[in-house]
């Protein structure tokens, strides 16, 4: 074995397993918890919104919370994780392949 092999400019590129994106599962995971957090926080400023006897401005915030947390919750749940693009060469023109936004799930 050459012990100075790895000084070789032309050696192969090998790929680490953090070059990996996330499971499905682990990425939907992910998602739903963050949705969970966001509609809980919805519905404890919907609670203080009524509940609490505060100024208007106090509970103007609480109101504003209850109405746009869901958006932000729906928003970031449809979000897939960010992937990046492939490298350069990594496919060719004529493969026939499935575009990124029309692969669906079975059921």
């Amino acid at each position: 074995m050459n012990p100075w092999r790895w000084l070789r400019k032309d050696r192969p590129v090998v790929h680490q397993v953090t070059d990996a994106q996330p499971s499905l599962r682990d990425d939907m995971r992910k998602r739903e918890i963050s949705y969970l957090v966001k509609m809980g926080i919805r519905l404890v400023c919907l609670i203080l919104a009524v509940a609490v006897p505060a100024p208007w401005p106090v509970k103007g915030l609480f109101v504003a919370g209850a109405v746009l947390l869901p958006y932000l919750a729906v928003i970031g749940a449809n979000q897939r994780g960010h992937e990046p693009p492939p490298p350069a060469g990594f496919t060719s023109p004529d493969q026939n392949e499935i575009p990124r936004h029309r692969r669906e799930i079975g059921s």
